[in-house]
């Protein structure tokens, strides 16, 4: 027999529902029980206000009757007068009529026996007028003792009637501490099961969403390697399988950029090398000698071609690291060799344009492929030569700072806008700053500094404050993972 399995909420709208109904139930079970409670509360207690007020004016109406009752049996006493025995009569027929409304109020087995006793006491009051000789002269004193014994079963009931109200009273104000002790109790079993069910409602609808929230942050990133798979309700579940259909888009999209870029790039090589073999020849003199206008001439072209190779290899670069075809080839080597190999690749640009170089750089040894730390400190200074201006001055800067080296790359250029500055690591992002060179670039240079930089575990960032131009500086690690604590410091 297959186990029982248990329904439960898939989408959110249902999750929603239920946990509503989980709340609200329960609340409503316990104003429904309150207002009940309350009402039946209210309802005794008017009855027993009503009783309270009938029996305080039957007590007033039950001693007026009495007063009535001695005068006129005193009377009688004197006069003998028949009328005045028949008013005496009518008056204790009234007593008893009053006694039986009293019987059918507020009275325990106590009042009751009061209310037997204020009856004997008023019928054995007149039977002392109506059945004794006028020759008695003990007669007066009798009357008087059942008189004083009548108001003593009235005061006697009065109290025992006082007494059963109040403790109706003293129970009606038990009930209702009850019914506030029962709605205290439910809002004390109320208040932990809000909070579990707050608790269940963050780990089944606020997890997946956090996770959807980092998703998108990866995406936005350009983080695009790992799968997604969220678990929870319905909806967010179709929600994350959209995002992976994104995902898998995105990359997809990538991949076609990357070939078109890698093709392009290829096809511009084949007659780039041409162009290059060609004023080659020129400058070699083998197809006859140049003059002085020639021969700049043909080196402008050898020039230009040289930065159309680079922009090439920035493409190439960019496009073998992206589809994470390329690996890092560790070496060891001085900074400043890598340095001076890169600024004596561009002797002729900064000559050309009168640009002064400002190198301080540490005796460093750099642990780190220095074919891409190459190209990331090239991209750097090209970038300067774009934006420095004539007679400017270009800052190299490289010092050890803890285990990593920091690398300074300055211009006297106009620098970076606020709004720009997030962006400049974008690929493709150009900006809108003037540029002073004579190629605009593709955009990717800065792209490929971040990419190979985070590939040796450093960061690279905008700085201010130091120079006026733009400052990029690097941090790289001169410890690789495979190193020993010193060894870095190695020769």
């Amino acid at each position: 027999m297959a186990p029982m399995r248990i329904p439960r909420p898939r989408s959110l709208s249902s999750l929603l529902a239920v946990a509503l109904l989980l709340l609200v139930v329960p609340v409503a079970i316990a104003l429904v029980q309150a207002a009940v409670q309350l009402r039946q509360l209210t309802e005794e207690t008017d009855q027993l206000v009503r009783q309270g007020v009938d029996l305080a004016g039957q007590t007033q109406s039950l001693f007026r009757l009495l007063s009535a009752f001695e005068r006129s049996t005193n009377l009688y006493l004197l006069l003998g007068d028949p009328r005045v025995l028949e008013a005496s009569q009518s008056t204790q027929q009234q007593v008893f009529a009053l006694a039986d409304r009293l019987a059918a109020g507020p009275l325990d087995p106590d009042g009751e026996a009061r209310l037997a006793d204020l009856r004997r006491a008023v019928a054995g009051g007149l039977a002392v007028i109506t059945f004794g000789s006028p020759q008695d002269l003990d007669r007066a004193s009798r009357l008087a003792e059942r008189l004083d014994a009548t108001y003593a079963a009235a005061d006697a009931l009065s109290d025992a009637a006082n007494a059963e109200l109040e403790g109706r009273l003293h129970a009606l104000e038990a009930r209702a501490s009850e019914t506030r002790r029962d709605m205290f109790r439910w809002l004390a079993a109320l208040i932990p099961a809000a909070l579990v069910l707050g608790a269940l409602f963050a780990l089944a609808v606020l997890r997946p969403l956090r996770r959807i929230d980092r998703v998108i942050t990866e995406l936005g990133g350009g983080n695009f390697s790992r799968p997604i798979a969220i678990r929870g309700p319905s909806d967010i579940e179709a929600l994350g399988r959209q995002l992976e259909w994104l995902r898998v888009r995105l990359l997809e999209l990538g991949e076609e950029k990357n070939r078109f870029l890698r093709h392009m790039s290829h096809e511009l090589k084949t007659p780039l090398a041409n162009l290059r073999e060609g004023t080659d020849l020129l400058l070699e003199g083998a197809v006859g000698p140049l003059d002085n206008n020639q021969l700049e001439v043909a080196g402008i072209l050898r020039d230009n071609a040289l930065r159309l190779q680079r922009l090439i290899e920035n493409l190439l670069s960019y496009s073998a690291w992206q589809s994470q075809s390329s690996q890092l080839d560790i070496t060891r080597f001085p900074l400043t060799s890598l340095v001076g190999t890169v600024t004596d690749s561009q002797r002729l640009a900064l000559a050309a344009r009168d640009i002064k170089l400002d190198i301080d750089v540490g005796e460093i040894l750099l642990p780190g492929d220095r074919g891409k730390l190459k190209l990331v400190l090239d991209n750097l200074l090209s970038n300067a030569l774009k934006f420095t201006p004539r007679g400017g001055t270009i800052h190299i800067h490289g010092h050890r700072e803890g285990r990593q080296a920091v690398i300074d790359f300055a211009d006297t250029g106009p620098g970076i806008p606020e709004h720009e500055r997030e962006r400049v690591f974008e690929d493709f992002f150009t900006g809108t700053a003037p540029q002073t060179g004579p190629l605009k670039g593709t955009g990717i240079g800065l792209s490929v500094v971040r990419e190979f930089v985070q590939a040796h575990g450093g960061t690279v960032e905008i700085a201010t404050g130091r120079f006026p131009g733009a400052h990029f500086r690097l941090y790289l690690p001169l410890e690789t993972a495979g190193d020993a604590p010193g060894d870095a410091h190695a020769a």
